[in-house]
């Protein structure tokens, strides 16, 4: 048996190291694999960051939310590096810019690259609104507290208003391709003066940061595309720069240090963005620009590329549906009791101990949710996918590649999708 298992594991091996091999083989050699691992890495960050602080508490039958954060203000530079939405927007804002140019130069009109784009963003997210309207309904009709059924929805639903935002910047991207990231930096710090320096200004004011302060990060990914912050300089002056305002802010000016919200404070960072979070995504950005070259040498490896060029098939689908993977192992093991890091209050490194021990568990439901509304993401079925989402194709051994039209959402660069091998080893 134990020689039975080793030529197993061994053929496990082989199977993932020769579909990555396929995978590197068939990726154009102009495609920037740099883009990709930052989206990866954005994608993963936000990811681990909502599964880390997001804590559904068992309560007199219910569920509420909690945030470790709150307990434990000591973890708060754990946030730091699990805020990555400014990767998300720089990226995004590099990608469309050079998506745009290249739909330009084949004769395509905005409408028709505008259309292609948001398809994408749209097809996931009505699979998740169908799926958690039955939920909804189901729950209210088995006698749930409206507490817990309205704590779940918005969780489910909270990654939209990411969406929302990368829609409209998405859609504006002639208007904004050439914009100086200073402007709207300069509409977000006068946003905050006027609320916590003067006390000025309705109470809907703050909410202007929310497409401003996003901008920032995407006319920089715009600046990128133009070549302007090809030099490293560049990003050591954005890393410089944004590392000490966001440090002003946070030990002087009474800015929170956690980079995500947490249930109960005065001030959140993110909800809307503030001065201190767009800083931050400064110097994020110019981290990121520095990694650049390496990224490129890492993704050179067939399984680290592998890896990457999977999380980037399905962007939308692992962005959209990891709350609801939470939820949906929180709800499951209810009956067995409240347990510890899922059901029980995060009050202590003993919690943060049983929650790390539960993202593996996690990690499988949302492999599931992937194997089960993927297909949204890339066409919303197999001959849609055949039509337009296939850019790699094996035939009779040999590896072809197929040009693809107007290109979708954030997985792709001017090139098209991420390579996929639709027969053949899976990885």
């Amino acid at each position: 048996m134990p020689d039975d298992d080793g030529r197993t594991a061994h053929g496990i091996r082989r199977a993932i190291r020769h579909g990555a091999r396929r995978v590197d083989a068939a990726t154009p050699a102009s495609r920037d694999r740099a883009v990709d691992a930052l989206r990866a890495c954005g994608i993963l960050g936000v990811v681990l960051g909502h599964w880390l602080v997001t804590a559904l508490v068992a309560h007199d039958g219910g569920l509420h939310t909690a945030s470790p954060l709150g307990r434990m203000p000591w973890l708060a530079p754990i946030s730091w590096g699990f805020q990555t939405l400014a990767l998300f927007f720089l990226v995004g804002g590099h990608v469309a810019t050079t998506s745009l140019a290249s739909a330009r130069a084949r004769g395509l009109t905005y409408g028709q690259w505008l259309r292609a784009r948001l398809a994408r963003l749209v097809r996931p997210v009505l699979a998740l609104l169908a799926l958690w309207a039955v939920v909804t309904a189901g729950l209210l009709c088995a006698g749930a507290p409206a507490d817990t059924v309205h704590t779940l929805v918005k969780l489910a639903l909270s990654p939209l208003w990411f969406l929302l935002v990368f829609a409209a910047l998405t859609a504006a991207t002639p208007l904004v391709a050439r914009l100086h990231p200073l402007w709207p930096l300069a509409v977000v710090l006068h946003v905050d003066v006027l609320r916590f320096g003067l006390h000025l200004g309705p109470s809907w004011l703050g909410w202007a940061n929310l497409p401003a302060g996003w901008l920032v990060p995407y006319t920089l990914g715009a600046a990128w595309t133009r070549g302007e912050l090809d030099t490293r300089r560049a990003g050591w002056t954005l890393l410089a720069c944004g590392t000490a305002a966001t440090a002003a802010l946070v030990g002087w000016a009474g800015y929170p240090a956690a980079m995500v919200g947490v249930p109960g404070a005065a001030i959140s960072n993110l909800d809307p963005p503030t001065l201190a979070a767009v800083t931050f995504g400064l110097a994020q950005c110019g981290l990121a620009l520095l990694l650049r070259d390496r990224l490129r040498r890492a993704m050179r490896r067939p399984l680290p590329w592998a890896a990457v060029a999977t999380v980037n098939l399905s962007a939308m689908t692992v962005f959209l549906w990891h709350q609801t993977a939470l939820m949906a192992t929180t709800a499951a093991l209810l009956p067995a009791g409240r347990l510890p890091g899922l059901h029980t209050g995060p009050d202590g490194p003993a919690w943060i101990a049983a929650r790390l021990v539960w993202l593996p568990v996690f990690a499988l439901v949302l492999t599931v949710c992937w194997g089960a509304f993927r297909s949204y993401e890339q066409g919303g079925g197999r001959r849609s996918r055949g039509r337009r989402g296939r850019v790699v194709r094996v035939h009779r051994g040999r590896v072809v590649r197929v040009h693809r039209g107007a290109g979708g959402g954030v997985g792709d660069q001017e090139a098209g999708a991420v390579p996929r091998v639709p027969r053949g080893p899976r990885v």
